[in-house]
């Protein structure tokens, strides 16, 4: 199945042609993982209980053990995210907020993917 490439907080992409450009396969999968993560509950009218919210997290106490539950919560919910091994999760403090970095299993190649990101204000 394709999607349109979008990188979360970015503007659709294009294809040399002009047209909008695709995206599959893994990239596909990381596009969706990170759109889930930072999407705030709410925020899609017809899917209200969708994403984890990271972005209104940030300011607030952070406790690790509850934002790695609720990372591998939410990743386990995407279809390109195998259940077996889990979703490895590691924070780090930044400046202006935390460093995330993810360890997964992509189910439809069975690869081992990392995907890191900052979520700061």
């Amino acid at each position: 199945m394709f999607d349109l490439y979008h990188m979360m907080g970015g503007d659709l992409d294009v294809s040399p042609a002009g047209d909008l450009r695709p995206v599959n396969d893994r990239e596909r999968g990381r596009q969706r993982i990170l759109r889930r993560l930072l999407t705030n509950p709410g925020d899609y009218l017809f899917h209200p209980d969708y994403g984890a919210g990271l972005g209104k997290k940030v300011g607030e106490n952070i406790h690790p053990g509850e934002w790695r539950a609720l990372i591998v919560g939410q990743m386990l919910l995407e279809e390109a995210v195998s259940s077996s091994p889990p979703p490895q999760v590691r924070l780090s403090l930044i400046e202006d907020g935390v460093s995330v970095s993810v360890s997964y299993t992509d189910a439809l190649t069975d690869t081992p993917e990392t995907l890191r990101f900052d979520v700061t204000r």
